[in-house]
């Protein structure tokens, strides 16, 4: 099967979106693309956010293809999903050009995982999928027929068949994602850094995937739920070879960088700078020093709450208290750039 990946050109002006506006790594479609071409699809990978491409002309790149299948993204990257722009016009806006000549039309993303029956409706798509996303694209291009497809939702007759709960992907051994060159080119973008200018691209990457946590806030159960470390093998594989691309700073976009120390003396033997969300409180002092000698630069630390029982009633699990929140916080600094404290 031909199989059309894409990224739309986003924009958010109007919008009360308040995440990075900034162009990342599509990191679902590239997972997507490689378990397609060993399953033996062909594949086109389009990203009209970072290659500065309009609906237009993604859509008629992808009307020369000829595609069974196009997937569209509701996000522009897994690092949103968890604090996406609330509206559909952007993605709305390439299936409008794209006019019915891209196949049977697929969304993924946030949206739909929470809200598959709204998405359907508001996008026009024939299929929404529920959760992760890279695996079930591989079913749907196997032909199978759609109610033997767990994790998506499209129309049956009059009715809207939802197939199941969100997917959780196996993750672990996803192979080394290979970017073209020329978008590692025009990745400038250094996600969450502050304490210099960039010296290089920028590349987002992925060591886990969920969160062992249970958070009342959080809307991780969705999507990208249960907690995963993938191989380290694997993950330094491709991390060399957005090296040898001249990649200088890495962003992790874990829900929960959890410490690992086998993965900070690899990344301490790279040499090169990255950023993480965490939470602090399950960092001891030794392995903070060893985050920071490893080439972190950057800490968003999930405090949330200011006192003890903000932290309970928001199910934290927390066993420091805030004046040791706060002397952790500052034990960071010493040998990580930026530290932030991020509060609800």
């Amino acid at each position: 099967m031909k199989v059309a990946l894409v990224n739309p050109p986003w924009r958010f002006e109007n919008s009360i979106y308040f995440g990075c506006r900034a162009p990342h790594l599509p990191l679902e479609l590239g997972y997507a693309r490689a378990l397609l071409t060993d399953a033996g699809h062909d594949v086109l990978m389009l990203d009209g956010h970072l290659c500065d491409q309009s609906a237009e002309e993604l859509a008629h790149e992808i009307a020369a293809f000829g595609p069974d299948m196009t997937v569209v993204t509701t996000a522009p990257s897994y690092l949103f999903w968890r604090c996406t722009q609330p509206e559909l016009w952007v993605p709305r806006e390439f299936l409008l050009a794209l006019g019915g000549r891209g196949g049977t039309t697929v969304a993924v993303g946030p949206h739909g995982s929470a809200t598959p029956r709204a998405v359907l409706r508001k996008l026009g798509v024939d299929i929404v999928v529920l959760g992760e996303c890279e695996e079930v694209i591989v079913d749907l291009a196997s032909g199978r027929p759609l109610d033997d497809i767990p994790s998506i939702a499209y129309r049956s007759g009059d009715d809207v068949a939802i197939n199941g709960r969100p997917h959780a992907a196996q993750f672990v051994d996803f192979k080394p994602l290979r970017w073209p060159s020329e978008w590692i080119v025009r990745h400038h973008h250094h996600h969450h850094r502050f304490e210099r200018e960039p010296d290089g691209p920028g590349a987002e990457v992925e060591a886990s995937r969920g969160c062992p946590y249970a958070c009342t806030f959080c809307a991780k159960m969705d999507f990208r739920d249960r907690y995963r470390r993938r191989d380290l093998d694997l993950l330094l594989e491709e991390i060399d070879g957005l090296i040898a691309q001249g990649v200088t700073y890495f962003y992790f976009i874990d829900e929960i960088f959890l410490p690992n120390a086998e993965l900070l003396a690899a990344l301490a033997e790279r040499k090169v700078a990255f950023g993480i969300q965490t939470r602090i409180d399950l960092w001891k002092p030794e392995l903070i020093d060893a985050l920071g000698n490893a080439g972190c630069v950057s800490i968003e630390a999930g405090v949330e709450s200011l006192s003890a029982e903000g932290r309970d009633v928001l199910a934290k699990r927390c066993r420091l208290s805030t004046d040791e929140f706060a002397e952790r916080l500052i034990y960071a600094r010493r040998t990580v750039p930026f530290v932030q404290a991020n509060l609800i």
